[in-house]
């Protein structure tokens, strides 16, 4: 099959012909859609350590299963079904024992650990593969099984807020906030200084404001997310958020965060993360996005230009989320 392959870090991807095994607890899927998220950016421009060489980048994939290893369960041949960041946990340890298997030391990352879906075909733990919502298209569907599921978990990890900053509006922000729109939250976009493009893709998408990142907020907020890699965002969030309010930090990756005073974390306010998903976040948010429909806005590229959708992410070029289609 064909593959775009990093053979190492900092180079673009090579076009390659490859074969996988399947194991008994795994399913072969012909990939149909592979979005292209922020993280395997950071993989391939080498900000993340020891990803697995050479390694098949992506992890928003939606495919049909085309053969099951002897021990697979709940999925048929024909099924169509998408396959997360989180490919496999231990299920042993004590992360895992408490539902926070996100957090599991042995954990192994589809697109970082495990060859992922930037190819025509991917081999993947059946238990760590969902079904996909009917009312979604391939290519409308990549998005939702990263910027979508890390979403959901930011949104969550913000608690309950009626004013709700965004800082980045990307691919992840998009569905945020049409999530948050659902819950009928007010959203506060915070984009690039001088982007009117993305200030008016934040209001099209549900946001009743959206203005740059280096000024103040219109309102004092209750909780905020910040989706940029960008770690001066961080004290200005803090600035943004009432006493008793959250930060979240949504990404994966993120430059240096500044010295910043003591005064804008007191009065009880809350400076987290949130790292990688579990299995129960993607059944919560796939059954939350079956019944409310969500725009996803893709732009899609043939799977031999990945290093094309690459560098318009890098760039700040696309409207919502990159595609790539085999």
């Amino acid at each position: 099959m064909r593959a775009m392959q990093l053979r190492k870090p900092g180079t673009p991807l090579a076009r390659v012909d490859v074969s996988a095994e399947v194991k008994p607890q795994q399913v072969r899927i012909a990939v149909l859609a592979c979005g292209v998220c922020r993280t395997d950016l950071h993989i391939i421009d080498g900000e993340l350590p020891n990803p697995k060489l050479p390694l098949t980048p992506g992890h928003e994939i939606i495919g049909r299963a085309i053969e099951l290893g002897s021990a697979v369960e709940g999925i048929k041949l024909g099924d169509r079904v998408g396959v997360p960041w989180l490919g496999f946990t231990c299920g042993q340890c004590k992360f895992c024992s408490r539902g926070e298997e996100n957090l599991c030391p042995d954990a192994r990352f589809t697109g970082y650990q495990l060859d992922g879906g930037f190819a025509e075909e991917v081999v993947a733990n059946a238990a760590y593969v969902f079904p996909v919502p009917n009312l979604y298209s391939d290519e409308s569907a990549a998005p939702l099984f990263c910027a979508g599921l890390i979403g959901w978990r930011a949104l969550c990890a913000a608690g309950p807020s009626r004013r709700l900053g965004l800082y980045g509006f990307g691919a992840a922000a998009h569905i945020v906030a049409q999530v948050a729109a659902y819950r009928d939250q007010e959203i506060y976009a915070f984009v690039r200084p001088d982007d009117r493009k993305a200030e008016s893709f934040a209001r099209a998408m549900g946001a009743i404001w959206a203005g740059p990142s280096d000024g103040p907020a219109p309102r004092e907020l209750d909780a905020a997310i910040i989706f940029a890699p960008v770690g001066n965002l961080v004290p200005a969030a803090l600035s943004a958020v009432r006493p008793g309010g959250t930060v979240v930090c949504g990404g994966i990756h993120m430059s240096d965060i500044p010295a910043f005073r003591y005064s804008l974390l007191w009065g009880e306010r809350t400076l987290r993360s949130v790292a990688n998903l579990t299995r129960t976040d993607a059944r919560e948010f796939l059954a939350f996005a079956a019944e409310h429909p969500i725009q996803t806005t893709t732009t899609r590229y043939p799977l031999e230009e990945a290093n094309c959708a690459l560098s318009d992410l890098r760039d700040g070029h696309l409207t919502g989320a990159a595609v790539l289609v085999p």
